[in-house]
């Protein structure tokens, strides 16, 4: 036989932990924050540079116009073109990184006679880019970014008017040129760019130290609660986590060891539950294969009342099982329905069924006329476990009645059997729970632990108190609805037992008909 061939194991891919990913996030954020920041500062001043650059030649451009018609300081006039240009050259006040030069019949012939940043010469093609620019005789503010160089530069024509004539000195055209070298003026902002870049980026390596400290102490309750969680397993719950501090990690700790206690206590309630099951039904299964294993086949009598006991422990073994199967219901995600019902018109209809109950003889001992939020169906069951509990330990007479007390309703069964000792209250309500005077007799012994479910299931509880005149009082509480009262919900009635419509009396054993769905023991 040859056996299929085993797949290839998924490679698990590395999981980003959470405390790395607020690190990242936080250092992202802040990373983007300083970029838009320093983008917008360095956009600003490169642009406010610019303007400044252009707000100068502008500025130098005016003063040669104004040099040019004021003429030459002694006569008022200028003797050429060449000298009016001379003049402005020699008067402008060149800034840092700026160069200035003037060109006679389209060649340098005149510079500052101080040193400049910017020598205008150095670029091959600046003269001839000038000389096209100022062809047509207007001033020209432009860029000139060629030959390695990056110049915003102003090129103006100088005229003089001589005897009021235009002339242009021995017939040669004068240009007045002042540059600004911008990669030299942007520079200024450059440097503080890189350091700029130096800070954020120190400032980026604290945030993320500082977010590392904080991320690690503040989820270190978290990485408590996955190791906590590895270590729990259905046969080890008693790891519980540390408390510290009264923040929401705190907070969320304390759920989770509420959580493990309900845990613990719920595999505890099934451990339980599965030991009293053993129990149970060990002793039937005991004594059946002890009488099948002596029987005599040969013998009628023998085999006949064999078979009688062997029936009569497999049904007591089916109300158990029965009985687990309505505890299991009431343990479910909705055990019950509760709607608004006129709990005096319920406890009508109930004590119509407890009248079926064959031994039953039921009294009336008042209702209390009051609307009660409750599972019809679910209250009949339990009132009704009450009363066949009557029936079994108590004789079989009953009062069913009922009372509010403050918010809360009081349903009643009082029977007048032995009672019930103070040393077995508490315990009776118990799963499987059976008191030293009914060992002896059949049940499951999950009856009352039925009606205390319902019971809390409604928001309320179920007792046992000792009666005023002998006999036992189970009693449970249940919610009452206050306000303005609600619509009602009335189930419909019950019909009358065969007994009653018969006219015979349903108290002793075997005078009516008997309901089989009415018998659950305690």
């Amino acid at each position: 036989m040859t056996l299929p061939p085993t797949p290839p194991s998924r490679r698990r891919l590395p999981v980003l932990s959470v405390r790395a990913r607020i690190i990242l996030a936080i250092t992202l954020v802040a990373g983007l924050g300083m970029v838009v920041v320093g983008a917008a500062v360095y956009l600003e001043e490169r642009g406010r540079i610019l303007r400044q650059v252009d707000d100068l030649l502008s500025a130098n451009l005016e003063a040669a116009r104004f040099l040019v018609e004021q003429g030459d300081a002694d006569t008022g006039t200028w003797a050429s073109t060449e000298s009016a240009l001379a003049a402005v050259v020699q008067r402008a006040a060149p800034d840092d990184n700026t160069g200035v030069m003037g060109l006679v019949a389209g060649e340098p012939r005149l510079v500052p006679g101080v040193p400049l940043d910017v020598d205008l010469r150095d670029a091959a093609g600046f003269v001839a880019h000038v000389n096209g620019v100022t062809a047509g005789g207007e001033p020209y503010i432009g860029t000139y970014a060629e030959d390695g160089v990056t110049w915003r530069f102003l090129a103006t024509p100088i005229e003089v008017a001589v005897e009021g004539s235009a002339v242009t000195g021995s017939g040669e055209d004068a240009v007045f040129v002042i540059a600004y070298d911008l990669d030299a003026e942007l520079a200024e902002i450059d440097a503080a760019a890189r350091v700029w870049i130096i800070a954020s980026t120190i400032t980026l390596i604290a945030i993320g130290a500082v977010a590392a400290l904080v991320t690690g102490r503040l989820l270190r309750p978290l990485r408590q609660m996955r190791e906590t969680a590895e270590r729990v397993s259905a046969q080890s719950l008693s790891e519980r986590l540390p408390i510290s501090g009264r923040d929401d990690v705190s907070e969320l700790a304390r759920t989770m060891n509420d959580m493990l206690d309900r845990l613990d206590q719920a595999l505890e309630s099934q451990r339980r539950l599965l030991s009293d099951v053993g129990h149970e039904l060990k002793t039937p299964i005991t004594i059946v294969r002890g009488y099948l294993e002596v029987v005599d086949p040969d013998s009628p009598t023998d085999v006949r009342e064999t078979r009688d006991l062997a029936v009569d422990e497999l049904e007591r073994m089916g109300r158990l099982v029965q009985d687990l199967a309505a505890t299991a219901a009431l343990h479910g995600p909705a055990p019950v329905k509760p709607v608004p019902l006129d709990a005096a018109d319920l406890m009508r209809q109930i004590t119509r069924k407890a009248e079926g109950i064959a031994g039953a003889e039921v009294g009336v001992g008042g209702f209390a006329e009051v609307v009660a939020v409750l599972d019809a169906a679910r209250v009949t069951q339990a009132v009704l476990q009450l009363a066949q509990n009557a029936v079994t330990h108590g004789g079989g007479r009953m009062v069913l009645s009922s009372r509010r007390v403050g918010d809360q309703l009081e349903i009643s069964v009082r029977d007048f059997g032995p009672g019930v000792p103070d040393g077995e209250k508490a315990a009776i309500f118990d799963r499987f729970h059976r008191g030293a005077a009914s060992a002896e007799q059949a049940g499951s012994g999950l009856g009352l632990n039925i009606v205390q479910v319902i019971a809390r299931a409604h928001g309320g509880r179920a007792r046992v108190e000792d009666a005023a005149d002998g006999g036992a009082l189970f009693v449970m509480s249940l919610p009452v609805v206050d306000g303005p009262t609600p619509r009602l919900v009335i189930p419909p009635r019950p019909p009358l037992p065969a007994w009653a419509a018969a006219g015979t009396p349903g108290g002793a054993e075997g005078s009516g008909p008997r309901r089989p769905d009415a018998e659950v023991s305690a």
